[in-house]
């Protein structure tokens, strides 16, 4: 088929646009600036586009005989923009491709949307009807765009909303990097009591739902979340990082208020200079939000199997990180 990837350049994007190529599907990706990776993905065969969602003519473009959506593109940690900008992009953004998409009769639409649109996770494993409740503008702007999106869906056109959970592996510059470096050094600064849950999903195993989700009546005018068979607790995931790294890892712990208060004066205070702040909200958050979810329900509409286990893609991911200099 003929399949569009919004935000085809990012860490998901890319791996799901190479999957899709391998599958023998024509391949337009979309996304916002050049770069080593648009290049790398026009030698891999698929055509790049460069613009934004938030450019109906750019979307109009793309979508030039289109069967198949892949709505992956997203405003996450921008510097230097208002809130608003996260409105712009992730919903208005994402009505424009629908609207595109549904002028030019795409047989399916998928869209990417967050686990985080639960925050904090009250009474783990949370299932899709888990409250919703997310904690900044991301994750209230990708849950904001679900109804939209559902909104097509009953005018006609069939479409799917993902919800990964935390996603890592080989290709992933940031998410998992900060934990890896920290385990590489010997001992890992743990605040609070390390009980904290964390679902990890590793990107072949999102890879594979987004191409099971493209499928014709597969999981039309629903969301699932997707991630790993398990989740663990963050003190759990910091040993198994350093088993993968084989290195015995001290864990220290210290109270985790006082990094609350941080994350937020970090924010404030590096935002207007465009600096990244060290660290921020969503980073602290990872030590005290739970984060652990019920798969059973793409397993059952979707046949969603993760075929990557914890410990086989941490040591995967760090030998990436120590191929491409990372550690």
């Amino acid at each position: 088929m003929n399949v569009l990837v919004t935000g085809g350049t990012g860490f998901t994007g890319k791996a799901l646009v190479r999957a899709l190529l391998d599958l023998g599907h024509a391949v337009t990706a979309l996304d916002y600036k050049e770069g080593i990776k648009t290049q790398e993905l026009r030698e891999w065969g698929a055509k790049v586009v460069i613009g934004t969602v938030t450019d109906r003519d750019v979307v109009r473009q793309c979508m030039a005989g289109v069967e198949v959506v892949q709505h992956l593109a997203a405003a996450f940690r921008e510097l230097n923009v208002p809130e608003s900008y996260y409105d712009e992009v992730n919903v208005e953004g994402t009505r424009i491709v629908l609207e595109e998409a549904q002028r030019v009769g795409v047989k399916k639409f998928v869209y990417c949307s967050t686990c985080g649109v639960h925050g904090n996770v009250e009474n783990p494993p949370a299932a899709e009807e888990a409250p919703i409740n997310p904690a900044d503008y991301y994750q209230r702007t990708k849950y904001q765009a679900e109804p939209i999106v559902l909104d097509f869906h009953k005018q006609g056109m069939p479409c799917t909303i993902i919800r990964p959970a935390a996603i890592y592996g080989p290709g992933d510059p940031e998410r998992f990097w900060m934990i890896f470096k920290r385990v590489k050094k010997g001992t890992f600064p743990m605040f609070g009591n390390g009980k904290t849950l964390y679902h990890p999903l590793y990107i072949d195993n999102l890879v594979d739902a987004f191409i099971l989700a493209m499928e014709p009546g597969k999981g039309d005018g629903e969301a699932y979340l997707i991630a790993d068979e398990d989740y663990v607790e963050i003190e759990d995931l910091v040993q198994r990082v350093g088993k993968a790294m084989n290195i015995r890892v001290k864990i220290l712990h210290f109270p985790v208020m006082p990094m609350v208060f941080a994350g937020h004066v970090c924010e404030k205070v590096c935002k207007p200079f465009g600096i990244v702040p060290p660290i921020f909200p969503r980073r602290v958050d990872w030590f005290r939000q739970n984060r652990a979810f019920d798969i059973s329900k793409a397993k059952r509409d979707l046949g969603y199997q993760p075929k990557v286990g914890l410990d086989e893609g941490l040591k995967k991911t760090a030998e990436w990180y120590q191929r491409e200099g990372y550690l």
